[in-house]
C-alpha cells in the first residue's frame, strides 16, 4: 500500500472517530483532499486509493493538474473543488473547469461564475465563504451581510447554492474551536429556516476537524496529513 493510501486510511479513521463521538454516521462527512502544491502523480495515487474529491487553491496549477489527471485516468469520476481566493478576471476557468467553488464572497464573483458556466454542464455548486472571526486578513462575507448575499446568489442561473464555508482563526482550544464552528452552524440553520435548503458546511481542517464535525461539518478539508509537508518554494 502506498504512503498516501496509508495516510488516507489514518485520516478516515480520525473522521470516523469524530463522527462516532458526535453521534453522526461516517457517511455524513466528506473528505476533501487538499492537493495544492502537489503534482498530478500524488492525486493519481490518492485516486487509486479510493479518494475522488480534491481541493485546489491556485488556479493555474489546478488547471494543469485537472488536465493531467483527466489524461491519465480517462473516464474516472473526479470531483474538483476550488477553495482559494477568487480574482474576478479569473472566473471563466473556474466556471468551466470545477464542480464546486467554496469561496464566493461577493455578488460580482457569483454573477460572473453564473454567466460563464457552460449551459451543457450541470449548475456549479457554490458555498458562500463567511469571515466568522472578523479577521481583516481573511476573505469572506461578514455574518451580518450573509442573508442578503445568499438571496442574490440563490437567484442566479447555472449556480447551485449549497452552503457555507469558513476558516476560523486558528486556536488550539477545542471549546473555542467549537464555539467558532457553532456560529457558522447557526448562520446555516437560520438560512435554512428562511427556506434556502442548504446541505453543505465546509469547515474544519487537520487541526480542528474534530470540533468542526461535532458542530455539523459535512466537508472537511485535509491536505498535509494526506500528502505530506508542503514546499511553497
Amino acid at each position: 500500500m502506498s504512503t498516501i493510501a496509508h495516510k488516507l486510511q489514518a485520516v478516515d479513521s480520525t473522521i470516523q472517530a469524530a463522527c462516532a463521538a458526535a453521534g453522526r454516521p461516517r457517511g455524513a462527512v466528506q473528505l476533501l483532499a487538499v492537493s495544492k502544491t502537489f503534482g498530478a502523480d500524488a492525486v493519481l495515487e490518492a485516486i487509486d486509493a479510493g479518494q475522488h474529491a480534491f481541493g485546489e487553491n491556485y488556479l493555474q496549477e489546478a488547471l494543469d493538474k485537472i488536465a493531467a489527471v483527466a489524461a491519465a485516468r480517462p473516464g474516472t469520476a473526479v470531483e474538483w473543488h476550488f477553495i482559494g481566493p477568487i480574482q474576478s478576471n479569473k472566473t471563466r476557468p473556474l466556471a468551466t473547469g470545477f464542480d464546486w467553488v467554496h469561496t464566493v464572497e461577493r455578488l460580482k464573483i457569483a454573477q460572473r461564475l453564473a454567466e460563464q458556466r457552460p449551459a451543457g454542464l450541470s449548475p456549479l455548486n457554490v458555498c458562500l465563504q463567511v469571515n466568522i472571526s472578523g479577521e481583516a486578513s481573511k476573505s469572506g462575507v461578514a455574518p451580518a451581510e450573509l442573508a442578503a448575499l445568499a438571496q442574490q446568489v440563490a437567484a442566479l442561473p447555472q449556480l447551485a447554492l449549497r452552503g457555507l464555508m469558513a476558516i476560523p482563526e486558528p486556536d488550539t482550544d477545542v471549546a473555542r474551536q467549537r464555539a467558532a464552528f457553532a456560529q457558522v452552524r447557526a448562520l446555516f440553520d437560520q438560512l435554512n429556516q428562511d427556506g434556502f435548503g442548504l446541505d453543505t458546511l465546509s469547515m474544519g481542517m487537520s487541526a480542528d476537524l474534530g470540533a468542526a464535525i461535532a458542530e455539523g461539518a459535512t466537508i472537511v478539508r485535509v491536505g498535509s496529513a494526506i500528502f505530506g509537508a508542503r514546499n511553497y518554494a
